[in-house]
């Protein structure tokens, strides 16, 4: 099959090293930590190269930097690409921060500004749902070797019915180290933000706990992220009800894969979950998989494509649930209930 080259820009986003975490809210679902094979990087980069123009390379899917050669990483991960080079957002990883005196530094270097560090409530249940012990202290440990830095934290906090009051004490937490008045001289501003987060993925599995809007405690609302458009389970019932289209997802200019350290190839789209896989680069036949992708040809995406949100709704939506969801996150819980199975 001859395959003619895509004019898409493509991402690959690769699991080449694992995370130390196993938080309860990833979206990703919890895998198998491994490191890939010496080489990886380049045989996976090479299986798309032909059918590719520009291609940017991530070496990391989950924890950033969770490699002891973080540095040559980088290097490697910027030689590899082709068109636009990898970007570092706000990502950083405190585990590796409060461990290794040189890594901001690096960070400062290839030039973060700003480092997302994400809460739980307090100790104990920051511990719990990033799943490791110490979590909480790295954290506030992170933020003020950020600060110090001249990097700024930013704060964001997952919310449930499980934790809503320890993450209304966060803001205590913030005002005690004052990180709105430290953080006023740096590049960016503090910021501190709330949310329930999608429903997919690890986060899935706490549907039965995920927080209701008339639960939100009142101090928390002017930091709870697109409250407005928040709306409960029973009210997107109604208003999506007639709803005869369906959940599209589509890659326009852009073709994002995760790849997990077994090879599966996936969307960046929801959880990378069996009937979310496009294939593997080391079983299937390559033209095949890159045929899939670019013609956006797959099992949970054409499944997608032949439902309504009317018949998701009739199916798998809860008209008595409080639960609080916004729209995209609604619509996505409801499909992959349709794709995964309930």
């Amino acid at each position: 099959m001859n395959i003619k080259k895509s004019d898409k820009h493509l991402s690959l986003v690769v699991d080449m090293y694992g995370c130390p975490n196993r938080c309860k809210h990833c979206w990703l679902g919890h895998m198998p930590n491994r490191r890939m094979e010496e080489g990886a990087d380049e045989w996976i980069f090479h299986c798309f190269e032909p059918y590719f123009e520009n291609i940017t390379f991530y070496s990391w899917l989950r924890e950033p930097d969770f490699c002891e050669d973080y540095r040559e990483r980088w290097s490697r991960d910027l030689r590899l690409s082709r068109g636009i080079m990898p970007r570092r957002f706000e990502l950083g990883s405190f585990w590796r921060i409060v461990r290794d005196g040189q890594y901001v530094n690096f960070l400062k270097e290839v030039g973060v500004q700003k480092v997302q560090l994400t809460f739980f409530g307090l100790e104990d249940l920051t511990d719990k749902y990033v799943g490791r012990k110490g979590a909480f202290k790295e954290l506030l440990q992170t933020t003020e070797i950020l600060i110090e830095n001249g990097i700024t934290p930013r704060w964001q906090a997952f919310i449930n019915e499980e934790n809503k009051d320890d993450v209304a004490q966060l803001l205590s937490v913030i005002e005690d180290m004052k990180l709105y008045e430290r953080c006023a001289g740096l590049d960016a501003p503090f910021s501190f933000f709330v949310h329930a987060g999608s429903c997919d993925g690890e986060n899935r599995k706490l549907y039965d706990i995920r927080i209701t809007k008339q639960h939100i405690p009142q101090e928390l609302i002017p930091y709870y992220l697109n409250y407005e458009n928040a709306k409960a389970e029973r009210e997107w019932c109604k208003l999506l009800g007639t709803d005869e289209s369906s959940v599209a997802y589509r890659n326009e200019e852009e073709i994002v894969l995760n790849i997990s350290n077994q090879y599966d190839v996936y969307y960046n789209f929801s959880h990378m979950t069996p009937n979310w896989k496009i294939g593997n680069l080391k079983e299937d036949q390559r033209d095949e998989l890159i045929r899939r992708i670019v013609e956006e040809d797959t099992q949970a995406l054409n499944l997608a494509r032949n439902i309504t949100v009317r018949e998701l709704v009739e199916k798998y939506g809860d008209p008595h649930s409080d639960r609080t969801f916004a729209q995209e996150d609604y619509k996505e819980y409801l499909l992959n209930c349709y794709v995964d199975g309930r």
